[in-house]
């Protein structure tokens, strides 16, 4: 009877390793962007561009990266919000105050983001249409 519980042991090991390994590997592939890429969260940016040229995926990241902090904010709004640069009633306010806003990409939507004080106006809002999961390569 010891053998087999011996035996029995390296197997349930064995798959739950594996099923670890298997819920794991989605967080492995998450992808981290910062938005507008080196130019970061500012003024003059076609972030529309920027976006276009991207995948995102349940599970990726956007990092909001700000030289001008102190003005400069992130809201997410709704789609006729988005079209309006209209920042009186966000979703959420993503800002923390240091430049360095981080949102966890978790829902298969579309995602709308603005900058507050007419920055909007001058270019700072962009789409992000999130995709449920990659594509098997």
């Amino acid at each position: 009877m010891q053998g087999l519980r011996r035996n029995i042991g390296f197997p349930v090991v064995a798959v739950v390793l594996l099923m670890f390994t298997a819920v794991m590997l989605p967080e492995v592939a998450a992808t981290r962007y910062i938005v507008g890429g080196n130019k970061g969260w500012t003024t003059n940016v076609n972030y529309s561009i920027w976006a276009r040229s991207k995948h995102f995926y349940k599970g990726d990241w956007l990092f909001f990266v700000s030289t001008n902090w102190k003005r400069t904010d992130v809201f997410e709004v709704r789609k006729k919000d988005y079209d309006k640069c209209n920042s009186n009633h966000p979703i959420h306010k993503l800002s923390k105050g240091y430049g360095r806003d981080v949102v966890p990409l978790n829902v298969t939507k579309t995602y709308y983001f603005i900058s507050g004080r007419g920055f909007c106006y001058g270019g700072m809002k962009v789409a992000i249409q999130v995709k449920s999961r990659r594509p098997r390569v």
